[in-house]
């Protein structure tokens, strides 16, 4: 079974043409990636098809919009990744 990150880097690759090569565990999906946010938008939907979770990117996209938060919790891959293993381990229980 492929890792959270492998799969996600693969979601991102797909869904966005790039390179797997170009996406690491520091990359910001938004700012080194240059995924827009509508496109962010369908790779969260990938995501939640692929772990059967729901990413709750109203409320981070709020949250940055609102100067709350600068993001990097939710949109740097590795950290996005503890969100989706966070989110995982809180259906289990």
């Amino acid at each position: 079974m492929a890792s959270t990150y492998e799969t996600v880097a693969g979601i991102i690759s797909s869904t966005s043409d790039i390179p797997l090569e170009r996406i690491t565990p520091q990359s910001h999906v938004m700012k080194d990636l240059e995924v827009d946010s509508l496109a962010f938008l369908d790779i969260t939907f990938e995501i939640d098809q692929a772990f059967g979770i729901k990413l709750p990117v109203e409320d981070w996209m709020g949250r940055v919009n609102e100067g709350k938060d600068k993001g990097d919790e939710y949109f740097i891959v590795g950290n996005l990744c503890s969100q989706i293993d966070s989110l995982r381990a809180a259906l289990a229980e």
